[in-house]
């Protein structure tokens, strides 16, 4: 086991070192600057500019820099546009926030999917399974863009049981709409896998044995259909963990949650290059880390996969 550990850390190290250095060339070669306004800039001041935040330099050296200073000191430098603050800074204000309401709706996600898709296997074909499917389906062709105003319309416009935008520290009233928007097409995505992945694993030899054997469907199931079920539904979790406490930028820019995404949005429209690449190297960094996650638990479930 802590060989195959250690292969995937191999493979993963240089990924993510790959990953700032692209990440990097592309923001160096998109189009426009972060001091360009409508009236211009003198030729001085934005010598001075580049000057004061290293763009005089040559691109190797700049590049270099950067990636020392993101491997050693995880610092992504300061911010084009907030002169007075730093891109690690802003991430550390965005991101709590935007964790707290992800980790939430990944929790949630994953509890009412992976129930939801075992009982509509275990049910199969019958009413229970039918109505499963719809919710799967319904859930499904409603993104978070399209569930967070109807949401909004139903319970703080009609109802007026939660508010509608805000954070206030947390409180959980700000926090059930963000997450009910943004877990609702995860957990119908699991709830899928989970019912498939069930529906083959019940049908395995080595189940029908335990089953004719007199054994309690209760024991068969947890005991021998339930983990080689999730194999596909962790294969998933991966990169739904990382989408979800990554945020969206629809559920920060429509619920003004003040999330790592509104400060993406923001500086994309403001071309502060620094902020996003910073955003970008750590949303791929979490990616990289959780797929990592991700194989050391597949390989847990499954002992063939570390050979």
């Amino acid at each position: 086991m802590l060989t195959y550990i250690a292969r995937r850390l191999l493979v993963a190290i240089p990924t993510l070192l790959a990953l700032i250095v692209v990440s990097f060339l592309l923001m160096e070669f998109a189009p426009g600057s972060p001091f360009a306004t409508e009236r211009g800039v003198p030729a001085e001041v934005l010598a001075n500019l580049e000057r004061e935040y290293g763009l005089d330099r040559s691109l190797i050296e700049r590049m270099g820099i950067y990636v020392w200073n993101v491997v050693t000191q995880f610092d992504f430098g300061p911010s084009f546009v907030f002169t007075d603050r730093s891109v690690n800074e802003l991430i550390a204000q965005g991101f709590p926030v935007t964790l707290t309401y992800g980790v939430w709706s990944f929790i949630v996600a994953v509890l009412v999917g992976v129930t939801l898709g075992a009982f509509a296997a275990i049910k199969h074909n019958s009413a229970l399974d039918y109505a499963a499917v719809g919710i799967t389906v319904g859930a499904q062709v409603l993104p978070n863009f399209v569930m967070a105003p109807i949401l909004v319309l139903i319970f703080t416009l009609w109802l007026g049981w939660l508010p509608g935008g805000g954070w206030q520290g947390g409180q959980i009233e700000y926090v059930i709409l963000p997450v009910i928007a943004l877990s609702t097409s995860y957990m119908a995505s699991i709830a899928r896998i989970t019912r498939s992945s069930m529906l083959e694993t019940l049908n395995a030899g080595y189940v029908r044995t335990a089953r004719a054997k007199g054994l309690p469907m209760r024991r068969v199931i947890f005991r021998h259909a339930l983990k080689p079920a999730m194999l596909p539904v962790v294969s998933y979790l991966g990169p739904a963990f990382v989408g979800m406490i990554t945020g969206s930028v629809v559920i920060d820019v429509f619920f003004s949650t003040g999330g790592i995404g509104q400060f993406f949005v923001n500086s994309a429209l403001a071309r502060d290059y620094s902020v996003i690449l910073g955003i970008t190297i750590l949303f791929g960094a979490l990616t990289i880390f959780f797929n990592l996650l991700v194989d050391v638990a597949y390989a847990w479930i499954d002992p063939k996969i570390r050979y």
